[in-house]
């Protein structure tokens, strides 16, 4: 999700030291949305969620989980992943750091010819804004709200969503302003523990109908 003081923006993986844990420097431009397209939705999508990662805690993966399944259950089926080696994924994601008030980032990539995609996504919410920070130190289920979120928004991107100006959709850029805080609150408010948000899908009509759109059911050829 790009930041309330930035239009749409996009992160350059600038390198990585080996030798420590996974760390990607990210540097950040005025740019377009990276291309969106579809994935290949006709098998399970091979897909990868990293484990660790600066700021990455015990139970991120499932937050990550969590947010491919809302996708799944958008388009009753239609997409459904498999998790694989990071070398055969299509969809790969990894929690990294970031410069600035980023919350998470897409690339696409090809792999062996097939389109995929890379998702970056911060798990650290210091850095974000003290008042966002201060309620995630407060709070562990707000801060699970700000990561299952950006999960869900920069997979809707790897998917082939764009961003919207709907402060009601998932898609919505902060480039756009509105209330950030009302914005994870409102969302928030609806877990009363951990397991909920399993439950709570975080996705608007419109965002129903463009997933539904880019993966319609298969047509039934009619009878002769």
């Amino acid at each position: 999700m790009t930041s309330r003081l930035s239009s749409v923006r996009r992160w350059i993986a600038v390198g990585f030291v080996a030798v420590l844990p996974l760390v990607v420097l990210l540097v950040h431009a005025q740019m377009e949305t990276p291309l969106l397209r579809p994935l290949d939705a006709d098998r399970p999508i091979p897909t990868f969620i990293s484990q660790e990662g600066p700021g990455n805690r015990p139970g991120d993966r499932d937050l990550a989980e969590h947010a491919l399944e809302a996708w799944a259950k958008a388009t009753g089926g239609i997409l459904t992943f498999r998790f694989v080696e990071e070398k055969d994924a299509l969809l790969r994601l990894r929690w990294v750091s970031a410069p600035g008030s980023l919350y998470g980032e897409m690339r696409p990539i090809m792999v062996e010819g097939r389109k995929g995609a890379e998702v970056f996504v911060r798990p650290e919410i210091a850095g974000l804004g003290k008042e966002l920070d201060a309620r995630a130190r407060a709070d562990s289920l707000f801060r699970d709200t700000i990561v299952y979120l950006t999960c869900l928004h920069e997979f809707g991107h790897a998917l082939g969503l764009d961003h919207t100006a709907n402060y009601e959709d998932i898609m919505f850029s902060f480039g756009y302003e509105g209330d950030i805080m009302n914005y994870f609150q409102r969302y928030r408010r609806q877990l009363q523990k951990r397991e909920d948000i399993a439950l709570h899908l975080g996705l608007s009509e419109l965002d129903l109908k463009r997933i539904r759109q880019l993966y319609p059911p298969p047509r039934i050829p009619a009878r002769q």
